[in-house]
């Protein structure tokens, strides 16, 4: 059966800590325990990870298959890697972009994403909720591959 992975980039081991008027004050153990429980509700396996190591993230992305999903909040590797892009791009696996705040309402820098151009879609600006939102799509995405 296929998975669905959560890969959780720089920095977002701090939530909670971190900007909560940016961020909010949910913690990464929080979103990750609720997105457990929706998949599960589902009958799916999940997977969730972070890290603040680019190299780490290339490594897990590479090892996915298209017949995984994928659910990245690649956080500000959002703006400056090429290599996420292109690992994404060359496995062809499903991809949705998420991020706690609106990243186009914030500074210039932050609105370009190198990631939304090889991903399916991009939730931002909802703050936990986007995550949420991201994993339902995913179990029904995956749903509708099972039917073809």
């Amino acid at each position: 059966m296929a998975s669905i992975w959560v890969f959780h980039g720089p920095n977002l081991n701090l939530l909670g800590l971190r900007e909560p008027e940016h961020y909010g004050s949910r913690t990464l153990a929080e979103i990750n325990q609720e997105l457990l429980r929706i998949a599960n509700e589902a009958e799916l396996n999940v997977e969730c990870r972070q890290t603040n190591h680019e190299g780490v993230l290339l490594d897990w992305i590479q090892a996915l298959t298209p017949a995984d999903f994928l659910i990245l909040n690649p956080g500000a590797w959002t703006h400056t890697s090429y290599a996420i892009r292109d690992a994404i791009s060359a496995v062809k696996v499903p991809t949705i972009e998420v991020h706690l705040s609106n990243i186009h309402a914030r500074e210039a820098f932050r609105a370009n994403s190198l990631i939304a151009p090889v991903s399916i879609g991009q939730i931002s600006g909802l703050g936990a909720e986007g995550y949420g939102l991201a994993m339902r799509y995913a179990i029904a995405y995956q749903g509708k591959r099972e039917k073809v």
